[in-house]
């Protein structure tokens, strides 16, 4: 068994099955699934996100392995994705409780709670206007340089997202937004993988589907050249040159996956 409490949840639940006292939790569930369930709470005035995994069985297990995707069986993959990232330096959540218990992957049960970040908005929201309303030049491209050198970071410190999209980077809002002043977190990991460096395949999965969900925001070949730049921290002949293929691809990928959201009505 792992279990690590810091502070309320330390005190609330010292000498207590924290497993039964997290299932007690109440609040207002964002997702429900018979194996998990993710909700937003308070305790003691502050608000906290709760995700309980619960055994996802054998044949989930199988069906993902099958299709060659590596299944979710718990908090845990979460709980090492935000370890990673803040040695890294990479601003993200921050866990202050993780347990997890059962050997048999298929039955496993844990859970994760993070710190509520507030007040914020996603990146995905704060510019959906930017077609019609453009934002302010220096402002968007400190937003892109930011996102490029967060993702790069993550990538390097072997992490990566696998639900890599502008809606899961959070633009804290709790001062005015300027461009030479605000803050930026990565949330949402808890299909993060982690290792000592990450294959380029699933690096090359995460930078797809960033650029997938930035298609509709109006970023101009510069505004990408400079995310490029930014992500690879290299000379921008030499990106163009080495990483074309993968540029290439990146097209192609993006646009079959806006193809599929306009077929599906926005479902992946």
């Amino acid at each position: 068994m792992k279990l690590m409490l810091a502070e309320p949840f330390k005190r609330l639940w010292g000498g207590r099955d924290a497993f039964a006292e997290v299932e007690r939790l109440e609040g207002e569930v964002y997702r429900e699934l018979e194996a998990r369930r993710t909700l937003r709470t308070e305790v003691a005035g502050r608000g906290y996100f709760v995700k309980i995994h619960r055994g996802i069985g054998w044949r989930e297990i199988f069906k993902n392995l099958m299709t060659a995707k590596r299944p979710v069986l718990g908090a845990g993959q979460e709980w090492q994705a935000i370890q990673r990232l803040q040695e890294a330096g990479v601003p993200t959540m921050t866990a202050v409780a993780y347990g997890e218990r059962g050997r048999n992957p298929a039955d496993q049960h844990s859970f994760i709670v993070t710190e509520e970040l507030a007040p914020t908005i996603s990146l995905e929201f704060y510019c959906m206007d930017w077609p019609k309303q453009p934002p302010e030049p220096r402002l968007k491209r400190a937003l892109i340089a930011e996102v490029a050198r967060m993702t790069g970071m993550m990538h390097r410190a072997g992490v990566n997202h696998r639900d890599c999209y502008i809606c899961h980077f959070l633009l804290h809002t709790d001062k005015t937004v300027t461009a030479d002043d605000f803050k930026l977190s990565v949330i949402d990991l808890h299909r993060a993988q982690t290792r000592a460096a990450i294959p380029l395949r699933w690096r090359n999965k995460d930078l797809a589907g960033l650029y997938f969900s930035a298609l509709d925001i109006g970023l101009t070949r510069r505004d990408k050249l400079r995310f490029l730049k930014g992500y690879f921290q290299q000379p921008l002949r030499q990106i163009l040159r080495d990483e074309a293929p993968l540029l290439a691809w990146l097209e192609r990928r993006a646009e079959k996956l806006y193809r599929r959201k306009q077929r599906y009505g926005g479902a992946l």
